[in-house]
């Protein structure tokens, strides 16, 4: 007698199929900045990601040399010309983008967007507005802060950026709470209407913190909160910090819809990355050895609410 294998009924436990998300970044082969540090964090905490590169190098430019090309703008239509034939843009639950490197590729990145949301109106746009940082000044081509300011940060849902690219971006200096809170409500004000419009402040550094610390200040249409982690002494900083933290945010937010607890959540769990990356003494920053505290950070750090 030969026995029947079990068939699978719909009443079968069967997990849910992933959100989608479409991340339009930089690449390295070696190391994690841009889509090397943004698409593993998503799909730890159960995204599935369609990365679309706009550079291949074989590492970040903080090295002060690096082989591989950036690619032409038109790649990002085509590649989405691609998407679109699977039948599978309805499917998109949002759109993360970081660095751009030309004015063709902001237009490209926001037509992508757009494409997104004919398909899905509820998909988000995340964008980091990666510009320049303290100390650095502006990193990117000269014409590039004006277009994403009038490109893509209008199309934005969730910005993300530093304290130097909140500046760029409103032309209002941030020393205090108060200023960034006036800075980060003044860029709020610009984002599209309709959307949660959330303001994520990174590398927040004030003359009224406590000494050693670092914050990160969320700012939405129900409150505004801060997160506090210690300072670590990492001397150069690590690159790719910025896009993994946009990343964590975004994907917080989209699987608990709470701006607080997507605060608290990202920054615990990018504190125990570069923690971890200290302690081991790395350039490069550790998501993957660090994987396990993405979803579920062993130490919370709150977020205080502050309006």
């Amino acid at each position: 007698m030969t026995s029947e294998a079990p068939s699978l009924s719909a009443s079968s436990s069967l997990p849910a199929l992933p959100r989608n998300l479409l991340s339009i970044q930089s690449w390295v082969s070696y190391g994690h900045v841009g889509n090397a540090a943004a698409l593993f964090p998503l799909q730890r905490l159960g995204f599935e990601v369609w990365g679309v590169h706009t550079v291949q190098f074989s590492n970040h430019t903080g090295y002060g040399e690096w082989t591989g090309q950036v690619f032409e703008p038109g790649v990002i239509a085509e590649l989405l010309d691609g998407i679109e034939a699977r039948g599978v843009l309805p499917q998109c639950g949002g759109v993360l983008s970081g660095y751009m490197g030309s004015g063709g590729t902001v237009a490209a990145v926001v037509g992508a967007v757009t494409r997104v949301r004919q398909a899905n109106p509820q998909a988000l746009y995340c964008c980091d507005p990666v510009m320049g940082d303290v100390g650095r000044g502006v990193f990117v081509r000269p014409e590039l802060p004006e277009l994403i300011a009038a490109q893509a940060i209008p199309a934005a849902d969730i910005v993300t950026p530093n304290q130097f690219e909140l500046e760029l971006l409103t032309g209002q200096k941030v020393e205090t709470l108060a200023d960034a809170l006036a800075a980060a409500h003044a860029l709020r004000e610009r984002l599209r209407p309709g959307g949660p419009r959330l303001v994520l402040l990174t590398s927040l550094v004030r003359s009224d913190a406590p000494a050693g610390s670092i914050e990160t200040l969320v700012v939405s249409g129900e409150g505004s909160w801060l997160c506090r982690t210690p300072l670590l002494p990492l001397d150069p900083p690590r690159n790719g910090t910025g896009d993994t933290i946009a990343a964590l945010f975004y994907g917080q937010f989209l699987r608990t819809g709470s701006a607080e607890q997507a605060l608290s959540l990202a920054m615990s769990a990018l504190y125990a990355v570069l923690e971890l990356t200290h302690r081991l003494g790395t350039r490069e920053i550790q998501i993957v050895a660090a994987q396990a505290e993405f979803e579920q950070p062993r130490r919370r750090f709150a977020a205080e609410r502050v309006e």
